[in-house]
């Protein structure tokens, strides 16, 4: 019964077979099987390839990340600006102002040759003292000659007075009055490093809003909600040429995955694979010999994110830069070369200043690899592909053959 049903089956039977006394092999056949074999494991390979390489799919969606911070992390040098008169400040559309920064910053002095100062790295002048303060005697409260006073009410060292004046909307142009600074050979000190050069680096939180970042001569204080700076040691003819030439070695905007020793490795070989490694102002040099002379960047930041095929996601950024220079020395009137007549509306300050703004979108790229099942689809239509031309190719000539030899043109 079970021998008859399933024999009922062989009607049903889309392969059929022919016997081996009723083959007939040829060389044409032979030529078309070894070519066959070659093309199949030539596509086979070509898309074993495919499926193991590793795409980078990239997409635009709006950022809807909030209350972020931006790590900057800078690395410059001012060849003719002395590290006691750099100041680093920052300060955001928000209202936030950060002033002399020091924190996560190092500041090494230059000599003229653009080498390091031996045992020169610190985050102010008062670090390069002999720390003088700590020779006062207890119960010490020196005045600060009517400067803004701090907490304690005391300014007990001359960096002390030079804030309290600075603080206080006053220029701290003649130290060799106040005590603090006669004790502790300040302007001895300012002397020996005036015609010095100073490289700044290191990392700096900011909010993630529109911002600015200034690198500027002496202390900056308020006044009526405008920003003024202490140029007068700067701006002083005491012989020294000072100018804002500098050279930027490093500037980029990091997130707080970047702090991750692994994110931090897989977001670089991302951006080194795809071609963005580098930061547009890395090895940017801006050059004058006017002490009064203003750079500006602006600086467009971009939110990024990377997927890597194993599951980490860095978040990042990348920025775009445009730059201009203007000379401060024409009093905010200047002629173009095709004699357009300029006029600045804002006055400026010596200096390198940063300027940037958050887009509003965010870059995913992410990584990926085809899948499995689409590799195997792939092959199995190769190899069917391949063999149904070959057998279609192989009957027509050996159709084609026969004929010819019954006509009697081909003996």
């Amino acid at each position: 019964m079970a021998k008859g049903l399933f024999g009922g089956l062989k009607g049903m039977d889309a392969f059929g077979k022919t016997t081996e006394d009723v083959k007939v092999k040829t060389r044409t056949g032979a030529f078309l099987t070894i070519l066959s074999a070659a093309i199949i494991l030539a596509f086979s390979t070509m898309e074993f390839i495919d499926y193991r390489r590793v795409y980078t799919d990239t997409s635009i969606v709006v950022d809807k990340s909030r209350g972020e911070k931006l790590t900057v992390h800078m690395n410059i040098t001012f060849p003719r600006v002395p590290c006691y008169l750099l100041s680093l400040d920052v300060m955001d559309i928000s209202g936030e102002t950060q002033r002399d920064l020091t924190h996560n910053i190092l500041k090494a002095r230059l000599d003229t040759k653009g080498k390091a100062v031996p045992g020169s790295y610190s985050a102010d002048l008062q670090n390069d003292l002999d720390k003088m303060n700590a020779a006062t005697a207890e119960g010490y409260c020196g005045s600060c000659y009517g400067g803004l006073e701090p907490e304690s009410g005391c300014c007990n060292t001359c960096e002390e007075v030079r804030t309290a004046y600075v603080n206080r909307g006053w220029s701290f142009s003649n130290p060799d009055a106040i005590e603090q600074c006669k004790s502790e050979g300040w302007s001895d000190k300012l002397k020996e490093q005036a015609n010095e050069g100073c490289n700044i680096s290191g990392r700096i939180r900011v909010n993630k809003v529109i911002g600015n970042i200034h690198l500027s001569p002496g202390r900056s204080f308020q006044t009526s909600s405008r920003n003024f700076y202490e140029l007068v040691p700067y701006l002083r003819d005491d012989g020294n040429r000072h100018d804002f030439s500098h050279t930027i070695h490093q500037f980029s905007f990091e997130g707080d995955d970047e702090y991750d020793v692994n994110k931090a490795r897989a977001g670089r070989d991302m951006k080194e694979r795809l071609g963005i490694g580098k930061n547009p102002l890395d090895g940017a040099v801006g050059r004058t010999s006017k002490a009064q002379y203003m750079f500006q960047y602006f600086l467009k930041v971009v939110s990024t994110q990377f997927r890597t095929l194993d599951g980490k996601t860095i978040n990042t950024h990348q920025y775009s830069a445009t730059h201009f220079e203007r000379d401060l020395s024409d009093g905010g009137q200047s002629d173009t070369p095709q004699n357009v007549h300029i006029q600045h509306g804002v006055t400026g300050v010596p200096g390198a200043f940063f300027n940037f703004e958050i887009s509003p979108i965010l870059v995913l790229h992410a990584d990926t690899r085809q899948s499995f099942a689409h590799f195997l689809t792939s092959t199995c239509a190769i190899v069917g592909g391949v063999l149904t031309v070959a057998s279609l190719l192989d009957s027509v000539l050996f159709a084609t053959t026969r004929a010819l030899k019954k006509s009697g043109v081909w003996h």
